[in-house]
């Protein structure tokens, strides 16, 4: 629904589309809730809390001060805000009057993928490399939302998931940028060697002793860099190749375990079964 009359006032003037997403878009979609764009003529506080909802929006002009997790963030223009609305926030405009646009949104997953923005040093408040594709990503989702188009929750899942994308990409931010060049050029060395060494045993003390690097040091950097754990890695390259091997091959689960780095045959298949939640033998009979 879109409705201009209902948006403006003293305090704004806005295109905004409240939207109202199928059932079948609430189970299992991203799922768009508002949408649009917004003028201050005055400055005033906008204050939320305890909504079932998760707000990105972008600073196109002006100025103003974000309140959100007992932190208080000045946004000029440009900046990105990514919140969680289940929490209490507040955003004031400054003398400077803002334009701001926007998107409300959810999904039955958003809450986990909020954290692992949480957890990868996603902020609140970010400048994005690119602000201009976000606008253009936001006035494809205006656009698709006031279009009649009977696919439209499918289209608007995919434009959301891509803006998710963007955000989940600008999500790193170090704190100290000489230890994370060092830690960051550790790391990928040990992602290197265990691309190219994945069918040799491998362990954490030899990683470290390879590379001269403290073990415990070497795991927090490769999780922190890659999000996952080195064994967790190491454990996915060898099923990736375990897998095609399956497929296009008519080597034994005992060669194609030892040409992946397990020289045991049942504890391939232990792994593999808890990987995949299937064994080798009904993997490949599947394909």
């Amino acid at each position: 629904m879109t409705s201009k009359s209902l948006f403006h006032n003293e305090l704004v003037s806005s295109n905004r589309i409240i939207y109202t997403p199928s059932q079948f878009a609430k189970e299992f979609l991203f799922h768009l809730q508002e949408t649009g764009t917004l003028s201050a003529r005055q400055p005033h506080t906008s204050r939320r809390n305890n909504l079932h909802s998760y707000l990105f929006f972008i600073v196109k002009s002006g100025s103003g001060l974000l309140e959100y997790n007992s932190n208080k963030y000045k946004l000029s223009e440009g900046d990105c805000i990514f919140l969680d609305c289940s929490r209490p926030y507040a955003h004031s405009t400054s003398e400077f009057l803002w334009e701001l646009q926007w998107i409300h949104f959810n999904s039955p997953t958003m809450a986990g993928i909020y954290q692992k923005y949480v957890n990868r040093g996603g902020l609140p408040v970010f400048q994005p490399s690119d602000s201009n594709k976000i606008i253009r990503l936001l006035n494809k989702i205006y656009k698709t939302a006031k279009s009649e188009d009977y696919t439209r929750d499918m289209k608007l899942n995919s434009l959301i998931a891509e803006l998710l994308v963007f955000i989940m990409g600008e999500s790193w931010h170090p704190s100290n940028a000489s230890s994370t060049s060092l830690k960051s050029a550790h790391v990928v060395n040990i992602k290197e060697y265990i691309d190219n060494n994945y069918n040799k045993k491998i362990s954490l003390d030899d990683l470290a002793n390879s590379f001269y690097i403290n073990k415990y040091y070497m795991v927090r950097a490769f999780k922190t860099e890659y999000d996952t754990s080195i064994i967790e890695y190491l454990t996915r390259i060898r099923i990736d190749h375990a897998k095609e091997l399956l497929r296009f091959t008519d080597n034994s689960l005992t060669d194609i375990a030892d040409q992946i780095g397990y020289s045991d045959v049942n504890y391939f298949n232990r792994v593999f079964s808890k990987v995949e939640g299937m064994s080798p033998t009904k993997y490949r009979k599947s394909w």
